[in-house]
């Protein structure tokens, strides 16, 4: 509803109206001229004005700010002798809020009884439709896009009045409400407003005369953590558009919920001349009211009422009805169960109550009597580390005692409590619980308890109708995890909280678990829609701050009179959070034991070190093992670090050093991924929305970290665009090996930052590198990406997270294959498999490849070739070349070029000829020797042929054998036989005796045998 009656102020309906009552000023002078001729022309003559046929308006404000008061007729012509103009207020006057101003002696005076006025203001709160004077406009998010088709799509997309509301869209179309004023003077805007879902960018700005936006520190709205938050912005004198701007980027599955607005107050506009009726529901009980009440429940009021009316007993109303309804007859969902505390006896009491607000009729016919209450049963157990007091209450046991939920025991010697919270006896609710309502239609929260205690389970009631939320809310102080995992700042578990819960639902129910940090605003983490059945659900603490979990459970979000789906509701059986600060224990667990004057007491191992249950000494994990923290006893509790990785020096995490190694048939290959060590990033394909809003799946990766800490970073900044670019403070960030998020470029949304939406870590851990496809069952299809050509096999690292979903049960996993590519400098390229885009095909595991020359093998000496030049000059050289392809970088680099002396074949042929020419004289010198020793030995052969051949077989006499000084062997030669040169050689050095004389076979005369002489 406008407040701004018969007032002169400016908005969206009459920023033009000064102009105008100008021109009605100037109609009425010619009126009253045209009276003035009828007058003359003996017409009949016109009664005066009455005060009721007639009213006070100003002129419009000169340029000193002075102004007029003048009388206007109601009906031109039917009267005459209007009071003369006076001089009128300042035009900076107004009155108070409650009050009015009264036109006839231009003074302020207090609103009657039943009607209330702003004073200068005007106020919107009553949406049942657009109020005049507001314009609601849906545009394409992608600017550059003039298809009609996405503007089609948008058409729809607009702010919704809902009666006590205004509702944005949903979709990723932008809507803005907007609203035009004209300020007499600064004044302010006020609203209320719901905003508390993140997927939507809501703004609220305000543009002047010269159409420049105000500051941006107040144009993003902050998410509203309970219910309506107040937003103020101050306005200057003149001219204001008022802007309500919102678009959603939830293009999942999930639907977001509408950011709604309702009691705009606007003040400086200008003088209120007169006070408005409160509307029906309301009412103003006393005098200069600037504001009605709203009638309580059970009570209705019509317009410019000054009390409610009570509601026939037969009939009920919600808060701020205009009328009654008749009650309906009781049905069994308009009561739930109970239990009450344990007596002194150790009994408790099943009570059943109606659900408030009661609108059932029980005596009607057909209706259901309240059952009987009062039946007694023993009481539960306390819950583990709490023992039962003599009134049959249940209190803490102290620190450094466990319990069941009897009584409390002190840890034995060598151990130490395990402290936590662990609810799963539910006779009372925790202290440090508390349970209410959220009211699905106007947001508000009501004194009711939305949770009520059932003996072994806590369960939703029955709540004021279907489409409230029924909330229940456990605060943690803080944590206290073990020291090894203090000293881990990779570690991401500080504690864990699980719960085991079920729901039953009839319709599409939903339950809503949230966590928050620091009184901050809930973030969902999980969602599950329908029935669901009994299942645990466990939420790792990945931080030491205090923590709310919310658990919101929300019947149907459509509202109707009534309850209908009661019987719908979610069980919680047990919630266990553990290393809580001041927290109680169930149980006691070894630990290392440490000498004193006192004797041996517990103390903490360092990191690294695991706990032997028998000795409670602390012995060190073996190398690349990993130690489970909240589990360290025994050897058994070091794992091994997977394939081509290994530990850290706490033994806390395994890790790659960007190196790896692997043995082939023909040679050893070693790799050196440090060129791939700094933190890149990947934009798939565009994506486009029913609406046509273009986004990408933007992933940023961070192959092996940094000696284990992860670098990569995914962020949030739907809530804070106002922060600038590159500056840090964002409101969600998610830090690990590789991250997805949401990306629409600036380009699309217009504004000075590409929004970041929905961050999900898809690597938390490295389980492994390796060449084989599969590790811990993951694996990596050699077909989602081209084969590898080159011989080299890829090498793959394989992660999960430890996120774990309703889809993905063993949290999502990533593999990236890294492949040695020679023509892609570092850090080379990224790509997505070609038949699943979005990086993964079934939603859990995702797959990447990196190419680049960094992927190759260092370079050994299997990778080069020596080629020898030929002998130049007597100069030859050996160069050395890489083998082509070149598959391999940086390692060893090629040998110098080598040169040495050689010699060319003229200086061997010279060799040659000298050789043979110095072989051939020596033969002929050798031959002419034993040519003439052979001729000597002929010689001395005939002689003794001649000798034998006498008859009386005497020997010659020993001075005829031998040839005396002077004699010419030649004279008396004679020659038996020819031989050759070589046959005569032969004989030569076969014949010769031992002791120096040739021997020369005889035969004798009478033919017997030769004889060797």
């Amino acid at each position: 509803m406008a407040d701004a009656g018969r007032s002169f102020h400016p908005s969206a309906r009459g920023r033009g109206r000064t102009e105008w009552r100008a021109l009605r000023l100037l109609r009425l002078l010619l009126w009253v001229g045209t009276a003035f001729q009828v007058i003359q022309g003996a017409e009949p003559e016109l009664h005066a004005c009455k005060e009721s046929e007639y009213h006070y308006e100003y002129t419009a404000c000169d340029s000193t700010g002075s102004r007029w008061r003048v009388a206007v007729p109601h009906t031109p012509g039917l009267c005459t002798s209007l009071p003369d103009p006076v001089k009128g207020t300042e035009c900076s006057f107004s009155c108070k809020a409650g009050e009015f101003l009264d036109m006839k002696d231009q003074s302020c005076k207090p609103c009657a009884e039943g009607r209330y006025s702003l004073g200068t203001g005007i106020r919107f709160d009553e949406w049942d439709e657009l109020p005049h004077g507001f314009a609601s406009l849906s545009t394409n998010m992608e600017i550059n896009d003039s298809t009609n088709e996405s503007t089609e799509n948008c058409t729809l997309s607009k702010w919704a009045p809902l009666g006590d509301y205004i509702a944005s869209n949903t979709d990723e179309c932008t809507a803005t409400l907007m609203y035009a004023v004209n300020l007499k003077k600064s004044g302010t805007v006020n609203f209320e407003y719901y905003y508390a879902d993140s997927s939507i960018i809501f703004e609220f700005f305000v543009q002047n005369d010269q159409c420049q936006p105000s500051a941006d520190d107040s144009r993003w709205m902050r998410t509203t953590e309970k219910g309506w938050e107040f937003h103020s912005v101050k306005l200057n004198r003149g001219n204001n558009v008022l802007y309500w701007r919102t678009t959603a980027f939830s293009v999942w599955s999930k639907v977001s919920k509408p950011v709604l607005v309702r009691n705009i107050v606007i003040t400086g506009v200008a003088y209120t001349s007169e006070c408005f009726p409160c509307k029906p529901g309301t009412y103003a009980d006393k005098q200069g009211s600037s504001f009605c009440k709203l009638c309580p429940e059970n009570s209705y009021s019509n317009k410019e009422e000054t009390s409610c009316h009570q509601c026939d007993p037969d009939k009920y109303s919600e808060k701020g009805s205009s009328s009654c309804k008749m009650r309906p007859a009781c049905t069994d969902k308009d009561y739930f169960y109970t239990h009450t505390a344990c007596d002194a006896n150790g009994e408790t009491q099943l009570m059943y109550k109606w659900a408030q607000p009661k609108i059932c009729n029980e005596d009607l016919e057909g209706a259901v009597k309240l059952p009987a209450s009062g039946v007694k049963t023993r009481c539960p157990p306390c819950n583990p580390g709490f023992f039962k007091t003599d009134n049959s209450t249940c209190e803490p046991c102290p620190y450094g005692s466990y319990s069941n939920g009897s009584d409390c025991s002190h840890c034995p010697a060598g151990t130490e409590p395990v402290v936590g919270f662990e609810y799963k006896w539910w006779n009372t609710l925790p202290t440090n619980m508390e349970t209410t309502v959220l009211s699905g239609t106007n947001f508000e929260y009501k004194g009711m308890t939305g949770w009520e205690v059932a003996g072994d389970h806590i369960y939703t009631a029955a709540g004021a109708s279907d489409n409230d939320f029924m909330i229940l809310t456990l605060v943690v102080p803080g944590f206290r995890p073990p020291q090894s995992v203090m000293a881990d700042t990779e570690n991401k578990e500080v504690a864990r909280i699980t719960f085991v819960f079920e729901t039953i639902c009839s319709v599409n129910c939903e339950l809503y678990f949230m966590v928050g940090m620091n009184s901050r605003t809930n973030t969902p983490v999980e969602t599950w829609k329908g029935s669901k059945g009994k299942q645990s659900f466990t939420y790792i603490i990945e931080k030491n701050a205090t923590v709310s979990f919310t658990w919101a459970f929300q019947r149907t979000s459509f509202h109707e009179i009534g309850r209908k789906y009661t019987n719908d509701i979610t069980k919680i059986y047990s919630i266990n959070v553990t290393n809580v600060i001041n927290g109680v224990a169930s149980y006691c667990r070894p630990c290392a034991l440490e000498a004193s004057d006192m004797g041996s007491s517990c103390t903490s191992c360092p990191p690294g070190y695991y706990i032997n249950r028998d000795s409670g000494t602390c012995h060190t994990c073996p190398p690349n093992t990993i130690l489970k923290a909240h589990q360290p006893y025994g050897v058994q509790a070091c794992k091994p670090c997977g394939p081509g990785t290994k530990s850290n020096k706490i033994h806390s995490l395994c890790y790659n050093d960007c190196t790896f190694s692997i043995s082939t048939p023909s040679r050893t290959l070693d790799y050196n991924f440090s060129a791939l060590a700094n933190t890149v990033s990947l934009a798939g394909g565009p994506s486009f929305t029913s609406k046509g809003l273009k986004y990408f799946h933007h992933f940023t990766f961070s192959l092996c970290g940094n000696q284990g800490k992860k670098a990569s970073v995914c962020t949030e900044n739907v809530t804070d665009l106002r922060i600038p670019e590159r500056e840090s403070g964002f409101s969600r960030s998610i830090t690990a090996y590789v991250c997805q998020a949401l990306i629409i470029p600036p380009e699309v949304t217009g504004y000075k930052a590409a929004v970041s939406s929905q961050p999900v870590s898809l690597a938390d851990r490295l389980i492994g590198v390796t060449t084989d496809m599969t590790l811990d069952g993951i694996t990596s299809p050699a077909e989602l990406f081209y084969p590898e050509s080159l011989g080299i096999p890829d090498v793959i690292f394989f992660y999960r997270s430890n996120e774990v979903t309703q889809s993905c049960s063993s949290g999502r996993s990533t593999t990236i294959r890294v492949r040695c590519s020679p023509m892609k400098p570092a850090p080379g390229s990224l790509s997505l498999p070609s038949t699943c885009s979005d990086g993964t095909c079934d939603g859990c595991t995702f797959h990447f490849l990196w190419e680049s020359i960094a992927a190759c093998p260092i370079c050994s000496a299997a990778d080069y070739r020596a080629i020898v030049s030929s002998c130049v000059a007597g100069i030859q050289k050996t160069t050395y070349v890489w083998r082509e392809p070149k598959l391999c970088m940086s390692g060893i680099s090629l040998p110098e070029q080598r040169i040495t002396i050689c010699k060319t074949i003229d200086f061997w042929l010279k060799v040659g000829i000298s050789a043979g020419t110095c072989t051939a004289i020596l033969l002929t010198v050798l031959t002419c020797y034993f040519w003439k020793k052979n001729q000597k030995l002929e010689y001395k052969y005939s002689k003794l042929v001649m000798n034998a051949s006498l008859k009386d077989y005497d020997l010659p006499a020993a001075d005829s054998c031998a040839i005396m000084e002077g004699e010419d062997v030649e004279d008396d030669l004679i020659y038996t036989s020819k031989k050759s040169l070589f046959g005569k050689i032969k004989s030569f050095t076969s014949k010769r005796t031992p002791d120096g004389f040739d021997s020369v076979p005889l035969k004798t005369s009478s033919g017997g045998p030769d004889m060797d002489l």
